[in-house]
């Protein structure tokens, strides 16, 4: 099997830089696990055209869209290995031993590693969130609360009382001092500084330690990311420290370290959306294209 560019993930990113090179009539593989970062959402903001929309909806046209190319493969495998090889790359994938590319993408996202709450993973996309951009606006300004996991939640909950009155529950996390408690009271940001429980309630009810129940309409949290392959890793691929995790460096054409491979998408990222993806997918699978004419992107 062999072929131009093969993409390893068929998200938004993927899918978008796939698109590009479909349209310029080059061979494509794309290898996709169907895990995207943002199936436990029930719906997309934010993205033109889009607003409300479903996002797997939203996936399944796009994938949809591209296979319609007579170009395009794709496998619904995961990259296992890849090397660097003369005139390319060596891929193997679950049963396909023997992949050849001559430039790769790695558009393969990240994972969320959730703070440890019982009862925070089964609210996940539903009625607990990171992303105030996405999801603060239908939460029609009620109580919200920011779970703190680290410092870096101050920035969360300073940002979150435009889009409703605003808890921050520090849960042993850290201390603001007192620099920190002035921004957040600037704010209206009230400050709870007990232990959680547990999350219960058909939104968020945060139960506390000492039996205090505080019912939210919505909770953001930060997590921490990694890069949902070791593909990159694996090719010796330069990576950047994030505030959540660890990304894949790149240019402003999105080639990394490795010349010939591309990365786009929360993977090369230190935080992303939807829109963001796409919009990186266009410039890796241009730049790719390129970069089989010219030699560079």
């Amino acid at each position: 099997m062999q072929y131009d560019v093969a993409i390893i993930g068929g998200s938004y990113a993927g899918l978008s830089a796939g698109l590009q090179l479909a349209r310029a009539r080059q061979s494509v593989l794309v290898l996709d696990t169907g895990a995207r970062r943002n199936r436990f959402a029930q719906h997309s903001h934010g993205f033109l055209t889009q607003d409300g929309a479903d996002p797997a909806a939203i996936a399944a046209t796009a994938r949809a869209q591209l296979r319609a190319y007579g170009t395009v493969s794709w496998l619904d495998a995961r990259a296992e290995r890849a090397s660097v090889v003369e005139g390319g790359f060596l891929l193997s994938a679950q049963q396909v031993p023997a992949i050849l590319a001559r430039k790769l993408i790695l558009a393969t996202g990240v994972i969320d590693q959730l703070p440890e709450v019982p009862g925070l993973a089964e609210r996940w996309g539903r009625s607990v969130f990171h992303c105030p951009y996405c999801h603060g606006y239908e939460l029609q300004q009620k109580p919200l609360g920011v779970l703190a996991s680290s410092p870096l939640s101050l920035h969360h909950a300073l940002m979150l009382p435009d889009w409703g009155p605003t808890t921050l529950f520090l849960n042993g996390a850290f201390t603001p001092d007192d620099a920190q408690l002035q921004q957040l009271q600037q704010r209206g940001v009230a400050i709870e500084d007990g232990l959680i429980r547990e999350i219960s309630g058909e939104r968020a009810v945060m139960v506390m330690q000492d039996g205090r129940s505080i019912a939210l309409e919505g909770l953001f949290t930060l997590t921490r990311t990694r890069v949902a392959s070791d593909i990159a890793a694996q090719l010796g691929c330069e990576f950047e420290a994030g505030p959540t995790g660890d990304f894949i460096k790149t240019d402003a054409t999105r080639e990394t370290s490795v010349p010939g491979v591309f990365a786009c998408g929360d993977a090369a990222r230190a935080a992303g959306s939807l829109a963001l993806a796409v919009g990186d997918g266009v410039m890796a699978g241009t730049a790719a294209h390129r970069a089989l004419i010219f030699g560079q992107a």
